[in-house]
This record gives structure tokens, sequence and C-alpha cells, in this order.
């Protein structure tokens, strides 16, 4: 007996939508119109995007992507891949990776390959971080209880957003593993001064501030999820980490400026790393002002419409920090080809967004866990075709890079010639 709408739960739509992806998949015209939508996205995009309906069939993110088409409404789609404007930026995230080819070397042992890292006093076994994307739960029930679970379980560190769905708290009592907390500013700093204390007390030693939103980005594609819902389904969390807190969160706070790092340093005993740096100028201060740490990022696209992809950033401040902090970056990574790219431009560790948000949205924990596996294994293998060993052994000489689009600067500034 079908179950009646207005009973209906989110569990129960995503188990739908994988029964109809089911019935599609088993449908003999699948085979017909799948070779069609195949050759096409081959000549579109060069990757395998085909649906799966369950996360070991994965071959690549962009199968997760394809999926969670069929399972999330178009609303909540777009809350995950939407960037401002007219996503120049969004695309040119991506289009930068093409700007670096990769010089593979031979006859060197490669049987064994070392890709741990050490970031901020911290023993990691990849280079490969979540970045912090709030709302969870809006993508899958489990929200980022899934994403951290399976994040411990494959040794990934997660930075967890001012907005999850659930608490900071609640994250950390179901991970054993690596959880950073990343900050909005807030106009009130009474709200911040507790942010920052319930991340400590829930066993974080690292804080994030996200620095590129003295305002909201144009997102024109995102909803106001103002929809009515079903009856019966239960209610979507508000971030968790506001609960109890005087008003309501907010997302960045336009008067901020560089002294907001001697606030933070009075406020917590985390360490403080500094999110959305995109120039060599903002980078030095980043050195000035004593931060442990920047992430190169332009929001995945979501902010300014600047046209400029991340890893077309990252030579200037790699030569302006000159070793003296570590360099983070996100910005369109989907192959291992493209973290092995950011490595050797001299990124310290990456970070990503939206494919581990795809592969929860597709299938949860597991979803989660097989798109870092992808990748991990995508990074060994081209690790071990350019004859590297661990990543201290990547260097620029083992790429040849275009992204030669420096600014104007003073003399001083170390910035010449080409990486």
């Amino acid at each position: 007996m079908q179950q009646p709408l207005d009973t209906w739960t989110p569990e129960d739509q995503n188990t739908s939508r994988r029964d109809f992806v089911r019935f599609v998949l088993a449908s003999p015209f699948a085979g017909y119109a799948g070779a069609l939508a195949l050759g096409a996205n081959h000549m579109a995009y060069g990757q395998e995007r085909s649906i799966i309906d369950r996360a070991a069939l994965a071959k690549n993110v962009f199968q997760f992507e394809e999926t969670a088409k069929t399972l999330l409404d178009a609303d909540t789609y777009h809350f995950i891949a939407d960037g401002s404007d007219d996503l120049k930026t969004v695309q040119a995230n991506r289009d930068a990776f093409d700007q670096v080819q990769i010089r593979a070397r031979r006859l060197i042992d490669v049987s064994n390959i070392d890709t741990r890292i050490n970031l901020l006093g911290q023993e990691m076994e990849t280079p490969i971080l979540l970045c912090p994307c709030g709302a969870q739960q809006r993508v899958h029930p489990d929200g980022e209880l899934a994403t951290a679970r399976a994040a411990a379980a494959k040794k990934h560190t997660m930075i967890c957003s001012t907005m999850t769905s659930y608490s900071f708290r609640e994250i950390s009592d179901v991970s054993d593993g690596t959880l950073w907390f990343q900050l909005y500013a807030q106009p009130n700093r009474d709200v911040m001064k507790q942010l920052l204390k319930r991340a400590e007390d829930g066993g974080a030693e690292v804080v994030v501030l996200t620095v590129d939103g003295p305002t909201l980005g144009n997102r024109e594609r995102i909803p106001s999820f103002s929809a009515p819902r079903r009856s019966g389904a239960p209610p979507l969390r508000m971030p968790g980490n506001f609960d109890g807190l005087e008003g309501g969160p907010r997302a960045g706070d336009a008067s901020m400026t560089w002294s907001i790092i001697d606030w933070l340093r009075a406020n917590t005993s985390m360490k403080v790393l500094l999110k959305g740096i995109v120039t060599w100028e903002d980078a030095a201060h980043c050195v000035e002002n004593g931060v442990d740490g920047l992430i190169i990022s332009n929001h995945g696209g979501r902010q300014e419409e600047s046209l400029r992809g991340t890893l077309e950033c990252l030579p200037e401040i790699v030569r302006q920090v000159d070793g003296r902090i570590p360099i983070l970056i996100d910005g369109g990574f989907r192959r291992g080809t493209d973290i092995f790219k950011a490595l050797a431009l001299g990124a310290t560790a990456i970070c990503i967004g939206r494919p581990y948000l795809w592969g929860l949205a597709s299938f949860g924990e597991d979803g989660v866990g097989k798109v870092l596996d992808i990748l991990r294994a995508e990074l060994v293998r081209i690790l071990k075709y350019a004859g590297i060993r661990s990543l201290s052994e990547i260097s620029p000489d083992r790429i040849i890079s275009h992204l030669y689009k420096y600014p104007s600067s003073p003399a001083a500034n170390p910035m010449e010639g080409p990486i």
C-alpha cells in the first residue's frame, strides 16, 4: 500500500528517489539512453558521469554529483551548486587546473607512497581536509554527523562550519577524528566569545575565521527554503551552534578589520587561520599579524565574482609567505591531479567542499567516505607517475605552470618570474 504523502519524511523521500533511480537503471531503455548520455558527457567533460545506486560503484566524484541531482529537489541542489552572479568564478576555479601540466618521471621505486603531513603540530594521514559547509541536514538527515563519522573513519580533518545543523559538541561526540571550527564574525562579540568557548569545550584546537564575507554573494539560484513542508516531516534544525544564544546567526561583519586578530588572541587559546585570502598583500598582513596559517579561498565562487580561480592566486601568495606559515587552498578540487598541482605550486594542504556534499546527498556517510577514498587513491596514483614517494618530495620542477598573471607590486615583493 502506498504511503500517504502527508506522512512522508525526508528519509522516505530519499528512499523513494533511490528506488526510482534503480528502476531507471534496470529499464531496458537505460542502456541506450545511458550510452547517449555517456557519449555527450564524455564530449563535454571528459569523465564518466553516470548515475550510481550505491557508493561502492563510483569511479570518480562526478558520479556523486549526477546521483545527487536525482535525489535532491532542485532548490537543495542549487543550495550546493550555486555561485555568485554568472558562476564565472565557479568555472574559473576549475579552469585554472588546466593551466598546469605535470612532468612525469620514470624508473623510481614508488612501491610505497607516504601522504602524511604535519599541519599546525597535528600529524595528518592526508593533505585533504573537508571545508566548512553549513546546513548539511538539508542535504541528508544525518547532516554533519554522517560527514564527521566518515572523515574520522578515513582519517581526514573536518572543519566544522559556524552554521552547522548540529552543534560542534554534537558533532565531536560522534567523531574521534580531528575537528577544527570555522567562525563567521558576528556583530555581537559576546556571541563570538560563546561560540569560541563552545568549540574549545568540544575539543577544537584550531579556529578558522572566514574573512571574505563583508556581505553575501549574489547567489541568484539559491531559494529561500520557505516552501511548506509535508506534515509529519521532522523540522529542519537551525544552526545548532546558536542554541541558547541571543539573536539569530549572522554570516559576517562588514565592520571587521585586521584588529580582529588581536581580539581572537585575547579570547581563545586555539590556533588562528584566516580563510578567504586571495592576494599577496593580504598574505603579508597575515604574516605581520601573527596568524598561524591561511586558506586561499573565494568561497567556491559563492562570494565576489572576481573571475579569478584560487589556483591562480596561489603563486603570488606562496612567494610572499615564503614558508613562514602554512598555506591551504580550496576551490574546484575534483581530482587527485588537481591536488598534486596545488601542492607542487606550494600549498601545504587542500580543502574540498561540494564533492563530499554530493557524496552525503547520495549515500550519507558511505558516500562521503567513498569520495575521500577516490580522491586519496587518485592522489597516490599521480604521485607514482610523477616519481614522488612522499609529499615532501613534491616541488615546482614536477610541473609546468602557465599561471603567470601577477599584479604589479613593489620591487621588494618577491614575485618576479613565473613558477
